[in-house]
């Protein structure tokens, strides 16, 4: 069976492609920079980083200055080490945040919503969405374009993303990059180990975590949605010896981790997240915002 090629990238020329991208969008806009929500973790930390550099570049060489601005936004379900991270990273790149609790915004949605407070998993959705108007309102009153920070496993790949709420972002700086490639840029971009390695987590349910969500990590999502893309069947994802191995061992440190089996089965996995991928595309046929075009090869 053919090997499933994963992209390659040379950091140095995707992260000018990607600062170019974002430079163009906000003189497009007429604007002055970007607003970007921190989370502390790798993704939002990167696009942070990125988007800095690209400024700095800009303003050795033009009279205007192009600015970021950090927002950290906490919700009761936000783990303190989450607002010590976001807090590190914007002192690191030297950028200027707030960080404004909205806790007492997501509650004031108990007199109108109070069906969203009945589970988990509608309150975290309320919350990003209450965290996407807090952002996109700073940024309309800066004059700024909101930057979102959805990677290409997460967008493109499984849909995991609130619609309307982390997903609705003027631009998507480091969608084309996989979880993999973020990490890999995060490291070139001088951020610590222990920002690019950062267990991934939405921040909308105590204990959350992307992968007890989900099951698998997003290694597996970028084999599996690359191996589809380059012409395998579902049925033959489930016995390829790329995936097979990796995904019996994640199933294994799941029950491990936490107690329970997510999956049985490789199939059922490999099912999973195609499943995922589908809907992934339905959501983008909604809101679709622009991502940079970079250069990805396959060896």
């Amino acid at each position: 069976m053919q090997r499933i090629k994963l992209p390659q990238m040379n950091c140095i020329t995707v992260g000018r492609e990607i600062g170019n991208f974002v430079i163009e969008s906000v003189l497009e806009n007429n604007a002055t920079g970007c607003v970007i929500g921190l989370s502390g973790g790798v993704d939002s930390s990167t696009s942070a980083a990125l988007i800095k550099t690209a400024f700095n570049r800009y303003g050795k060489t033009h009279k205007a200055h192009l600015s970021l601005v950090g927002y950290i936004l906490p919700s009761n379900m936000n783990n303190e080490k989450d607002i010590v991270d976001a807090q590190f990273v914007a002192d690191y790149l030297d950028i200027p945040y707030e960080v404004l609790n909205i806790e007492k915004l997501v509650r004031a949605f108990k007199l109108t919503n109070p069906e969203a407070f009945e589970n988990s998993y509608d309150q975290g959705n309320l919350t990003s969405r209450i965290r996407a108007n807090v952002l996109s309102t700073k940024a309309a009153t800066e004059k700024k374009i909101l930057a979102g920070t959805g990677n290409k496993d997460e967008d493109f790949g499984i849909g995991y993303y609130t619609l309307f709420g982390d997903g609705a972002v003027h631009i998507s700086p480091i969608a084309g990059l996989s979880k993999r490639l973020v990490r890999e840029m995060a490291l070139f971009s001088g951020l610590p180990g222990h920002i690019a390695r950062r267990t991934p987590t939405a921040g909308l349910e105590p204990g959350q975590s992307d992968y007890k969500d989900l099951g698998y990590e997003y290694d597996i999502v970028e084999l599996i949605t690359e191996g589809l893309k380059q012409g395998l069947t579902a049925d033959q994802l489930a016995v390829h010896d790329q995936v097979v191995e990796p995904v019996k061992r994640q199933i294994a440190e799941y029950q491990e981790s936490f107690g329970v089996k997510k999956f049985e089965t490789v199939t059922e996995v490999v099912e999973d997240i195609l499943h995922r991928h589908m809907t992934a595309g339905s959501k983008m046929k909604i809101i679709h915002p622009p991502a940079p075009v970079i250069t990805l090869f396959y060896d």
